[in-house]
């Protein structure tokens, strides 16, 4: 039995190492995605990051709200304001134009006297509040000004996400003011009605923070870990690149029905599993080698371009075991694929077409949190997003080996139906 398996391992390897086309797209094509889509990703992901959106503001106000929004905005991480165009002092018709050329991706002019009707507006509602002896509160009447509009120009490229994250800045901002102004306002009138050594201070407001807020990722790895392209893009296309071996798998089988040398070895005294099983330890060990070299790319290469490298996690056992079902249901696939296909262009097609759509609705493409609740239900169906989740689970969320069981077994199962169904289909087609 043992030697029959040495036999197979060593026909495949000969056939293998024979490939020399077949080796590049198993190992250089990876790598060469893995770097390209990386950049691409991590230079889209800097423009709003560290440089941030290109704003333009228009500050008519001169007063407390304007002030608040030019100073908080430019305290974001998110934007980057200016109040200037090509050295000229911003105003609402040249903002305009600039939004319109591309300069800016938000212009926002802030109307004049809008601090002051802010103040109108909350001194009528404090004053209905506390009404005076003379008059009683039901005979009062709240008169309200009217509202301020603070007026956006809009490049039509900027994403609906950026425009949401800058309005609810405004907001911010906007209630900031309000309440400062409301809690100075009630302070000014109650020190009327009390004792001048108990009046509260102006400025309570402003030397007061009540909620800070601090943002802290869900992850047991040590240390601050931000996800980046370089976390997503090398576990994902690492992935694909395993599943991919299914066109060279698949055409090895092919070329063993069309040489005849499979007839041959059904006539061997063995079972179909035994014969298939060198095919299995061969492209494993290839998948495994897939990954070390898609790890090099992330901790050494990557790196080298000036990209965050990548963090691994806290369980190198946990990597291992992800990796080997990883490899056992990539190298199932193949097989099944091969053994069904009646021709190697028809096993050529329907590998690589499949594999792109199961990477595409496992979220190596799109991130699944972006698709539609439908998509989101039958993406859990991908073996590639059950291996996705594995290593995102090590690498983005620490976790250690009991935290990757589940996608682990799912692969290993997947691998034990795919080979059951190449067996049977195999001794059906040999059966006719």
């Amino acid at each position: 039995m043992w030697h029959k398996l040495f036999a197979s391992i060593k026909k495949e390897t000969i056939i293998l190492l024979r490939d020399k086309i077949g080796l590049s797209i198993l190992f250089i094509m990876p790598m060469v995605l893995v770097l390209v889509m990386t950049l691409v990703q991590d230079s889209a992901f800097k423009s709003i990051n560290e440089r941030g959106i290109p704003i333009v503001i228009v500050d008519n106000d001169h007063d407390t709200l304007g002030i608040s929004i030019k100073q908080g905005l430019r305290y974001s991480k998110l934007c980057v304001v200016s109040d200037s165009i090509d050295g000229k002092p911003a105003t609402a018709e040249l903002a305009k134009q600039a939004v319109s050329h591309g300069k800016f991706l938000v212009g926002i002019v802030i109307p004049k006297g809008a601090t002051e009707a802010v103040r109108k507006n909350v001194g009528q509602l404090v004053s209905s509040a506390m009404p005076s002896d003379e008059e009683a509160p039901s005979k009062k009447t709240i008169q309200v000004t009217d509202s301020i509009n603070i007026v956006l120009f809009i490049d039509p490229v900027t994403k609906k996400s950026f425009l949401t994250s800058i309005t609810s800045n405004l907001h911010e901002f906007i209630s900031i003011v309000k309440t400062k102004i409301m809690f100075q306002t009630f302070s000014e009138q109650i020190a009327e009605l009390m004792p001048e050594n108990t009046k509260a201070p102006k400025n309570a407001f402003a030397q007061t923070q009540i909620i800070n807020y601090k943002e802290v990722y869900a992850s047991n790895i040590i240390g601050e870990l931000v996800p980046n392209a370089v976390q997503h893009n090398v576990p994902a296309w690492t992935i694909f690149a395993m599943f991919f071996i299914v066109i060279p798998l698949a055409g090895s089988i092919m070329k063993e029905k069309n040489e005849g040398s499979v007839f041959r070895l059904h006539t061997m005294p063995s079972s179909y599993l035994l014969l298939i099983n060198g095919k299995i330890i061969v492209y494993v060990c290839v998948c495994m080698l897939q990954f070390l070299l898609m790890m090099s790319v992330g901790l050494i290469f990557l790196p080298m371009l000036g990209l965050p490298v990548l963090i691994l996690g806290n369980s190198l056992l946990g990597i291992f075991i992800v990796t080997l079902a990883t490899s056992f249901a990539a190298t199932g696939y193949g097989v099944m694929v091969g053994t069904i296909a009646s021709t190697e262009q028809q096993a050529a097609i329907v590998g690589s077409l499949s594999i792109l759509l199961l990477s595409a609705l496992g979220g190596l493409w799109v991130p699944t949190y972006i698709m539609p609740e439908l998509m989101r239900h039958i993406s859990v169906l991908s073996p590639l997003n059950w291996a996705l989740e594995g290593f995102y689970e090590l690498f983005l969320r620490g976790s250690g080996v009991k935290g990757i069981l589940d996608e682990s077994v799912k692969l290993f199962i997947f691998f034990i139906i795919t080979m059951t169904i190449a067996s049977v289909i195999n001794r059906v087609k040999r059966n006719i």
